[in-house]
């Protein structure tokens, strides 16, 4: 059953991608799921490095990196495909390896060879390196993924030129990986540009004088993905640490959006597929009425409206990975798609399947809360289904071939 199993032999991989993905599915069952209930019920801001080392053994962070340069060189497709089958066993970690991969996104992304070859080879060690992506802030949410909101951004963190180098003052906040991180893709504002209409892209050290790792946030799910803030005070950057261009952090950040809501969507179908499991193995066994739960129409009907969404979900974000990896620019309005639907996925699985578990599925020790908690999770990251309206009716209005 496709739906509620791993696509790993999916057609449209072929050669070492194929093989990745298998590996990742033995992975995922075999060394990611026994762990998942006890990363979450765990303290706040911890990492399973015995995990995540055996995932760095397979490559997981060093996914995006091309082979020459010694990493997977998987597609987006093939990252997508990945992230799912770490989702449907624990999403926090595949948040884990999908921060440190959004930390190399944007290094890619500016074909910058002297920054790749200073900051994508530690990935490439014996021993694991986590990186992230350092956007959100306490003020400043949509402000920073929607231009037209650029003007509105406030108290942002600022980027003031100093001789050879930038000194960055202010906190970045929810910030996957952000306690164990080496290095941090910091997204801040030219010194004297209003809101965030200088946002410019650093890539930034963070085991260095002026960075603080403040608060560690005590997250509802994705408990196993460690998150906190970054204080930044006169943090030194070198000007060769600029992706891309000084005010060229917007253009940056909106292909980079585009690109990670693939991988997004992947994680929450991941989430939705694992509630489905769940529901399916309950109906498959319990009796009521003395037939199967699956043989009455009521349950039946949910069940068929859960597989529905995993597959309806999966074809989006397969179809919007196949654009991400052979259409420039990358578009907006599949990647956007997709993640609205497998988020809401997510959710309403969740909820299906404590439903149709009921009783047992409220009991702390059945596992379906940490379900449901995750669900929740993928709404907020990379765009909410408020801000990738904005970007779907965007793409309505301005593109012809879309109205």
């Amino acid at each position: 059953m496709t739906f509620t199993h791993s696509p790993a032999d999916h057609p449209l991989l072929q050669g070492h991608e194929a093989e990745a993905l298998r590996r990742a599915v033995e992975f995922a069952r075999d060394g990611v799921a026994p762990g998942a209930a006890e990363r979450d019920a765990g303290e706040k801001g911890q990492v399973d490095w015995a995990t995540v080392r055996e995932g760095h053994r397979l490559g997981l962070l060093r996914m995006a990196l091309p082979r020459e340069m010694g990493g997977l060189g998987l597609s987006q497709l093939g990252i997508a495909l990945t992230l799912e089958e770490i989702a449907a066993a624990d999403p926090g970690m595949a948040l884990v390896f999908g921060a440190t991969g959004l930390f190399q996104t944007p290094l890619l992304v500016s074909g910058d060879a002297p920054l790749q070859e200073r900051y994508l080879t530690p990935f490439l060690g014996d021993e694991p390196v986590l990186a992230c992506n350092a956007v959100a802030e306490e003020r400043n949410g949509t402000d920073l993924v929607l231009p037209q909101n650029a003007p509105h951004a406030q108290e942002m963190t600022t980027a003031r030129r100093s001789g050879g180098e930038y000194l960055l003052n202010g906190t970045k906040k929810y910030i996957t990986n952000a306690p164990f991180a080496t290095y941090a893709t910091v997204l801040a504002n030219l010194d004297g540009s209003a809101g965030s209409t200088g946002l410019t892209c650093f890539v930034t050290e963070l085991e260095q004088d002026g960075v603080t790792r403040g608060e560690v946030h005590d997250k509802v799910g994705y408990r196993t993905a460690p998150a906190g803030e970054l204080v930044f005070e006169n943090a030194r950057v070198p000007e060769g640490n600029v992706v891309g261009d000084e005010r060229g952090g917007w253009d940056l950040n909106v292909a980079i959006g585009n690109l990670t809501r693939v991988a997004c969507a992947g994680v929450a179908t991941g989430i939705a597929r694992h509630a489905l499991r769940r529901a399916v193995d309950w109906c498959g066994g319990r009796r009521q009425g003395g037939r199967l739960l699956h043989e009455h129409q009521m349950s039946a009907r949910k069940l068929a409206d859960m597989a529905a969404r995993v597959s309806s979900a999966r074809a989006l974000y397969l179809d919007a990975a196949l654009k991400a990896d052979n259409v420039l620019p990358t578009p907006g309005y599949e990647p956007a798609v997709a993640k609205l639907v497998a988020d809401r996925a997510a959710i309403d699985n969740a909820d299906a399947a404590m439903a149709l578990i009921g009783a047992q599925a409220f009991q702390r020790d059945d596992g379906m809360d940490r379900v449901l908690r995750d669900a929740y999770g993928p709404r907020i990251y990379e765009g909410s289904p408020e801000a990738l309206a904005l970007v779907i009716t965007g793409e309505l209005f301005d593109a012809p071939g879309i109205r």
